[in-house]
């Protein structure tokens, strides 16, 4: 990808567009159901920790999708020259809880372009800020990064497993199948292939099985972070590390900072660390 690829999409910052939902108590319980018994108790009339993944998704009609199953590219998101879309990093702050019937406000606008160079070639990061809001003031406030990488070259290499780990102060199990999958990408509006169609992320995006959802994994996380702290955190920051493919037990680790901050990480069978996390109160 050359410059002004880059220069060109610098015209998509600045861009917002709005959408509203309604918190249904239909949405909350399949939420809870779909995260049991990983979600944190709130206040009873709180909705569940990580909800707000699940509102005003983006909605495109079956026959504008892409072939990945996104939403094509263009709209909203700038047209990045790039096939393979992942959702790399957030940085969150909570200023209230979200309760279960009341109507949603999601105001997104386009912060960041940027184009780098990695080890499997071009990169480029678009930062999105959302603002999710019940009355004047937004109750949630993320910067979302979305990174996009060229086609995957076929037969790649698999990820070496890193030195075992030694325990964490906090550790908890959670065990994660197919169904799992498809029931996060059904309450999300999600319809990205790898993560529900196995022969295309194998085959298509030469993943190693079906993609464990970034912000699946950053709510197990998040919700950990709230029981071990026995409430929510005001702050909660994440970074995928490595893809988490296929049907296993992941392990989610939890480790107090001298700072009052709870230092979060997600290892997967293999033994990688295929997200990190921080919490903060």
């Amino acid at each position: 990808m050359g410059s002004q690829d880059a220069t060109d999409l610098q015209t998509w910052v600045g861009r917002s567009i709005e959408a509203v939902d309604i918190v249904t108590p239909r949405l909350v319980e399949s939420f809870r159901a779909t995260l049991s018994p990983h979600a944190a108790v709130t206040a009873s009339d709180a909705t569940p920790l990580g909800l707000h993944w699940c509102l005003a998704p983006d909605i495109a009609e079956a026959q504008k999708l892409g072939p990945d199953g996104h939403p094509p590219k263009g709209g909203f998101l700038p047209p990045v020259p790039l096939p393979r879309r992942m959702w790399a990093a957030s940085d969150l702050t909570f200023n209230g809880a979200i309760a279960s019937g009341e109507q949603v406000r999601r105001r997104s606008t386009i912060i960041k372009v940027e184009e780098k160079q990695g080890r499997s070639g071009s990169l480029f990061f678009v930062t999105v800020r959302h603002e999710i809001s019940t009355g004047a003031e937004p109750m949630i406030k993320e910067d979302q990064t979305i990174v996009y990488r060229e086609a995957a070259a076929p037969g790649g290499s698999p990820a070496l497993a890193s030195a075992a780990l030694p325990p964490a102060p906090h550790e908890r199990s959670v065990d994660v199948d197919s169904v799992l999958l498809f029931r996060y990408s059904a309450l999300t509006f999600n319809g990205h292939r790898i993560h529900y169609d196995l022969p295309y992320a194998t085959e298509v995006e030469h993943y190693r099985g079906l993609v464990i959802h970034g912000p699946l994994q950053a709510t197990l996380l998040l919700n950990f972070a709230a029981m071990i702290g026995d409430r929510p955190p005001r702050g909660f920051s994440f970074r995928g590390n490595n893809p988490a493919t296929g049907a296993q037990r992941l392990v989610l680790r939890g480790t107090p900072g001298e700072d009052g901050a709870l230092a979060l990480e997600v290892q997967g069978a293999d033994g990688n660390v295929t997200m990190k996390a921080t919490a903060q109160w």
